[in-house]
């Protein structure tokens, strides 16, 4: 069994490994990596020839994992394996993309017709012949669908984590460790070095900040990412009793749809179905105006704020300190939201803005944090190989020195480009 790292090596985005199981080529995500600056092309995993893939797995719909695959049927084609919640959620997110940066990308909606054309659903623990190797899904906990990866080949067992949460959240269940004994693993490190707030602690803390707001009769403005945490957030306010609105709006709606399609992926389907029949549900402009003219909490992407409908929300809310805004998303370097956060300003149509509104930041990840990571690893069996990825440089080498120093593993973050026979 051979690895090829072709990207998410010392950094957090394009995803993709190209794994050799004696002449058999299974490729593991094939993601995209926005640029920092707006102005500059995304930035994808190292190429591979679409006739030397015998199979590509998504582990779970988000860009950083699905977004380069489409490029993989421009002027090719291979077989593409996720779960069904896993497909749709990638299909609207890459369509949505091509929508934004248009002409930015190598490829478009025909690849991505293709792509879906030549898309096989399957099932957790459902195994897949392809050549000489098996593979099978497992759940990831990180978002609705998510999956890691269990290979097997030559009897060698290869488990790729892709990103992963062992803990699962309020609306999924815990990752499945159950695996065996492996020979490799490749492990994310997003979070290697930190360990994030108990999730109880963020949890009551954006409960009173917002009946904080609510109490000076002002509008609470939670920025989200589409996928998993804008229904996280709504149905963290669900269980807590929240008295006020809570306004759903963008991307958010079309995911909650996909969402109450697969409840066999879901801890309990009827407590989220309770949440989304309770939230208001923004359709058009005229109830975004009227959803924000009384006291509520409005959650819409983006999450970093970059575009979306986030720009009309912080036009009109971040100039009031009656209001308030709460971060519950990773802040990229670079992005509207991180500026914020460091600097108390944002711009609009290049003007820069004091934010009045009061800002909180709360920590809501989907990844699992040091100590979970940890945890997963000291629960492994066998005496696996592990590379360190999807982490900034600092965390992947840290990471592997750490993994090495408490469990005596061999363990390193590979280089971009870097082949790893097991």
């Amino acid at each position: 069994m051979k690895i090829k790292v072709l990207g998410a090596a010392g950094e957090v985005g394009r995803s993709g490994f190209l794994v050799n199981c004696d002449g058999t080529n299974l490729l593991l995500d094939y993601g995209v990596m926005f640029a920092k600056k707006r102005t500059d092309p995304p930035i994808y995993p190292l190429h591979v020839k679409p006739k030397d893939v015998d199979a590509t797995i998504i582990t779970h719909a988000h860009l950083d994992h699905s977004g380069c695959v489409p490029s993989l049927f421009n002027g090719g084609n291979t077989s593409v394996y996720c779960t069904p919640p896993t497909l749709d959620l990638s299909m609207l997110l890459i369509e949505d993309m091509l929508k934004i940066e248009k002409n930015k990308h190598s490829f478009h909606n025909g690849h991505v017709n293709s792509m879906l054309r030549n898309s096989k659903e399957i099932r957790f623990k459902e195994p897949v012949k392809v050549g000489n190797a098996t593979f099978e899904l497992r759940s990831s906990g990180h978002v609705i669908g998510g999956s890691t990866v269990l290979v097997e080949a030559n009897n060698k067992r290869l488990f790729y984590t892709g990103d992963i949460n062992p803990k699962g959240s309020r609306m999924l269940p815990k990752a499945d460790l159950d695996i065996g004994d492996i020979d490799i693993l490749i492990t994310e490190s997003t979070y290697s070095q930190t360990d994030q707030m108990p999730r109880k602690e963020s949890e009551s803390g954006l409960i009173e900040f917002a009946n904080e707001v609510m109490d000076r009769k002002g509008t609470l403005f939670v920025p989200s990412f589409s996928v998993e945490r804008s229904q996280e957030i709504a149905c963290v306010l669900k269980n807590a009793n929240f008295q006020h609105p809570v306004v759903m709006d963008g991307m958010a709606l079309k995911v909650n749809d996909i969402m109450l399609r697969y409840p066999e992926y879901l801890k309990d389907m009827k407590i989220f179905a309770d949440v989304i029949d309770d939230a208001v549900l923004i359709r058009d402009h005229g109830d975004r105006e009227r959803a924000i003219s009384e006291p509520c909490v409005v959650i819409s992407p983006a999450g970093m704020l970059v575009g979306g409908n986030a720009v009309y929300y912080m036009q009109n809310l971040a100039s009031d300190d009656k209001n308030g805004i709460a971060m519950v998303s990773y802040q990229a370097e670079g992005t509207p939201g991180k500026k914020m956060l460091e600097t108390g300003k944002i711009s609009f149509r290049g003007k820069e803005m004091k934010v009045k509104a009061p800002v909180k930041q709360f920590e809501f990840s989907g990844h699992g944090d040091r100590t979970s990571l940890f945890d997963m690893i000291k629960n492994i069996k066998g005496d696996p190989k592990v590379l360190t990825v999807h982490g900034d440089e600092n965390s992947c080498t840290k990471f592997a020195e750490e993994i090495h120093e408490k469990f005596g593993l061999d363990a390193y973050a590979p280089k971009l480009g870097e082949e790893i026979a097991v």
